[in-house]
């Protein structure tokens, strides 16, 4: 396995900061970016040593595989601080292997774990002022790796750039969403990438997004790609339904992200004695829920928003509006895994990681 030490990470500081033009208490999402940013290239076989340098424009040739071929991946993070301006990560080592997952699928290098986690907590100590402690903020962090190699054969690359770059963030979403069900196009397909953390894949989001858009919808419901019978996800989220009392989810697939937040709700689940299954999910199985009054809660779950809670679903023409649930499993969850992550409480499955 290879390995690097801190002491290795060359530093290029930024010759002033920008963090006094930083309005912390009025942060909008991924917007405003910390003054450093890590960079490490892969020529003729290896990775470099990584370096971090001013946050500033990438320089690139037009013949860039990334411009012609879509070679890129990406991973979503955070960083906390607690009262005492302590730092933690949550579930970093996840990330890391969920990114090389993507780099095999997506036929790009893998990365050293030494190498992410390392140069991510070298980057962090360095913008450590930038990280914001306003309830419900955070340092959003973006590791992402694209192909820089050039050529317009149809090919994989033989460079790539991996990056770090720093957003101080204040909340992704305000209040509760509603979405509509998705019948026309699809996310992803068996046998693609919609398991991979690839920037193709919210791309092809974005047309029915705003279609939905335009019908006073926030977001789409994705349906699988052959009958647009099962559920999937929400938007650039694991979906979660509860119907009863039981809290139902799809298992993972070619068609639907391994995501970190969802693993996380799960586990919550467990130590809550809240009953779940992880299986297909219907519309007619929904509809029909919501015409009985057993549906209680839907809810969207991903680094960003951590929970996202829906007040109701459109579907063929009609909306059906979800009831308002005391002590609901939404808020339940969002409490217990931001307590975890802001150190506020125990930490019993040993996903908080202090930098």
């Amino acid at each position: 396995m290879e390995s690097i030490t801190k002491n290795a990470i060359t530093i290029e500081k930024a010759q002033s900061s920008k963090i006094t033009q930083v309005d912390f208490d009025n942060l909008a999402f991924g917007s405003v970016f910390s003054d450093h940013m890590l960079v490490c290239d892969y020529r003729n076989g290896a990775w470099e040593t990584p370096k971090i340098v001013p946050y500033g424009p990438v320089s690139l040739a037009p013949s860039a595989k990334i411009f012609h071929y879509g070679q890129s991946i990406f991973e979503g993070m955070k960083a906390y601080k607690d009262k005492n301006s302590d730092i933690f990560l949550f579930r970093p080592l996840d990330n890391h292997k969920r990114l090389n997952i993507s780099a095999r699928r997506m036929s790009m290098p893998e990365l050293p774990e030494a190498y992410f986690m390392e140069g991510l907590t070298t980057l962090l100590a360095l913008d450590k002022d930038w990280i914001p402690q306003t309830e419900g903020s955070a340092m959003y962090i973006r590791p992402f790796m694209f192909a820089s190699g050039e050529g317009f054969h149809a090919s994989p690359a033989d460079e790539y750039r991996f990056m770090i770059c720093l957003a101080p963030s204040g909340p992704y979403f305000s209040g509760e969403v509603k979405v509509l069900i998705e019948e026309k196009y699809s996310r992803s397909a068996n046998g693609g990438v919609g398991y991979a953390k690839t920037g193709g894949n919210y791309a092809g989001q974005f047309h029915p997004t705003q279609l939905a858009k335009a019908q006073g919808y926030q977001q789409v419901i994705w349906t699988d790609d052959h009958h647009h019978e099962n559920i999937e996800e929400a938007g650039a989220m694991n979906i979660f339904v509860r119907i009863g009392d039981t809290l139902i989810t799809g298992p993972t697939s070619d068609r639907i992200l391994d995501g970190i937040t969802r693993k996380s709700v799960l586990e919550v689940a467990k130590t809550e004695g809240i009953t779940t299954e992880v299986r297909a999910i219907t519309v007619s199985e929904v509809v029909a829920a919501a015409k009985d009054g057993s549906l209680k809660e839907m809810f969207g779950a991903g680094t960003a928003a951590v929970i996202s809670p829906i007040a109701g679903f459109g579907y063929r023409g009609t909306d059906y509006d979800l009831p308002r649930v005391e002590n609901s499993y939404a808020s339940k969850f969002k409490r217990h895994i931001t307590d975890i992550q802001y150190n506020r409480a125990e930490d019993e499955y040993g996903w908080r990681y202090k930098v």
